[in-house]
């Protein structure tokens, strides 16, 4: 039987859910992530689109690039998602889930960009970023 998932954002104005199997999750490093989130480095947790459902308000929906939009709740601030254009999987941070101990990251990506300190998930498989802007 599949799991359910939950999460939303701080003032919990946006909430959703999702069912499936324990996702993959990862660390990305990227510059934009960092800017996304105010971290050092993202953990985005990968759900199907069609999974995925706002049962409260939806995000506002940012542009951060050519190629994927980031949602974040427009009362709080926080930053809920990354979805590529025309990806099945929406990749939402890990933070505003309901239980994130309950993921565990399987890689690094965007290596890159990693900060020298930023020591964390060692051993794991590490990947460059394949975008540039």
């Amino acid at each position: 039987m599949a799991t359910r998932w939950t999460g939303g954002c701080l003032c919990g104005s946006c909430r959703y859910e999702f069912t499936g199997d324990t996702p993959h999750s990862g660390y990305c490093h990227c510059d934009m992530c960092k800017k996304a989130t105010g971290g050092p480095f993202a953990v985005l947790v990968q759900a199907k689109v069609e999974k995925l459902v706002w049962t409260d308000a939806a995000p506002a929906v940012y542009r951060s690039s050519p190629i994927a939009t980031r949602g974040f709740c427009r009362t709080c601030g926080t930053p809920l998602y990354l979805q590529y254009d025309g990806d099945e999987l929406i990749r939402v941070t890990a933070g505003s889930l309901d239980h994130p101990e309950r993921i565990q990251p399987a890689g690094h990506y965007g290596v890159e960009s990693r900060l020298a300190w930023a020591d964390c998930g060692r051993r794991l498989p590490e990947e460059v970023s394949q975008e540039r802007f």
